[in-house]
């Protein structure tokens, strides 16, 4: 499997999630439901057959890690509808993940076989899909609040309030757990847990932001605009944790993160 097999995969898979979307917006859930689930085996045996032909998880390079955030977007939109039944949720995350797929796919990156020795690491894998995972369904929560905030004519229901909590508590459990994972890696590859590197200054910084979140709506429930601005603000930051720190003349040559090789 290379690269140029991603437009074929992506184009059926965008097609099936499609489809799925339709269904759910015709009330059709089990149109809804099997399409989109179909198009996400058709995507994930794209990312094995990568990882077959890499000898290796795909997971060394902004590309790669964008093919797993790809995936997760769907599955946390079908995670939500066959919760909520809410139709628009399958409709977003095909659309934000065909932006991800057209980004890698005009803007294609060099894959090889090498990994530098910090990454050769039973935790690496582990620790980035967790995060792709933790990430998609942030940017669930994230696309809720915007609608909630900006373009439902109506007041906000308590059941759309439970879909925002509910994905950024699920959110943050899986970050903190893929920060957990992180930190046995760091111990493992450089021999401290913690060293406040630029990326793990921001995980920091965005970890803590969705926790204001939580307190918040756990204290002062009845602010929910508030708080459904905080979710928008965390994820700006959780972009600069993701890819923003690639930037910082703070990373560059330092970060123990940058593992892209030239």
């Amino acid at each position: 499997m290379t690269w140029e097999h991603l437009i074929i995969f992506a184009l059926i898979s965008i097609v099936l999630w499609s489809i799925g979307a339709y269904g759910a917006w015709k009330n059709k859930p089990i149109v809804a439901l099997t399409s989109t689930a179909v198009g996400l085996v058709v995507f994930l045996s794209y990312i094995i057959g990568m990882w077959i032909s890499l000898e290796r998880p795909p997971l060394r390079t902004m590309g790669e890690t964008r093919l797993w955030y790809s995936l997760f977007l769907p599955l946390a939109g079908i995670i939500v509808y066959s919760r909520w039944k809410y139709k628009w949720t399958l409709s977003f995350s095909t659309l934000l993940s065909t932006v991800f797929i057209c980004i890698n796919l005009l803007k294609p990156e060099i894959h090889n076989k090498t990994l530098m020795p910090a990454l050769q690491s039973p935790w690496f894998a582990p620790h980035v899909i967790v995060y792709m995972f933790a990430y998609a369904l942030l940017g669930a929560a994230t696309i809720l609040a915007i609608y909630l905030l900006f373009l439902k004519k109506v007041d906000i229901t308590t059941e759309e309030e439970d879909i925002c909590d509910n994905l950024v508590a699920v959110g943050l459990s899986f970050m903190t757990l893929g920060m957990l994972m992180g930190a046995l890696w760091a111990k493992e590859a450089w021999g401290h847990y913690w060293a406040w590197d630029p990326k793990e200054t921001w995980a920091a910084i965005t970890w803590f932001a969705y926790l204001i979140y939580i307190h918040l709506r756990y204290a002062r429930p009845r602010h929910i605009k508030t708080a459904l601005y905080i979710v928008i603000v965390a994820f700006i930051l959780l972009q600069m944790c993701w890819w923003g720190i690639n930037y910082l003349p703070s990373a560059q040559g330092t970060s123990v993160h940058t593992y892209n090789l030239n």
